[in-house]
């Protein structure tokens, strides 16, 4: 079955930087689009980025744009997300999706920014 694993959120202070890996399984990784998604305290889920399959085309939302970096190996079937210049508002808990005609999550990662 479909598996997404991911990891590498944690406790930072503002300014660090941590980067995220999804591991996934279960399914042809290196022709999937993958995203990920985090939702903050109180808040509704929302799009950071987006991957095409083979990695030639990403998607930001603006206010992560230039700090954030989506990339995947597909040899690894893994993805990431290398975020830098973490702020507060960058505390959430951090999903990875599978999209398609059914779209899977991972279980989330979370990340504090806090001094």
């Amino acid at each position: 079955q479909v598996q997404l694993v991911e990891s590498g959120g944690g406790l930072v202070q503002p300014g660090g930087s941590l980067r995220l890996s999804c591991a996934a399984s279960g399914f042809i990784f290196s022709i999937s689009d993958m995203s990920w998604y985090r939702q903050p305290p109180g808040k509704e889920r929302e799009l950071v980025a987006r991957i095409t399959s083979a990695g030639g085309s990403t998607y930001y939302v603006d206010s992560v744009k230039g700090r954030f970096t989506i990339s995947r190996d597909n040899a690894k079937n893994t993805l990431y997300l290398q975020m830098n210049r973490l702020n507060p508002e960058n505390r959430a808990v951090y999903y990875c999706k599978k999209s398609g005609v059914l779209n899977y999550w991972g279980q989330g990662t979370q990340v504090t920014v806090s001094t």
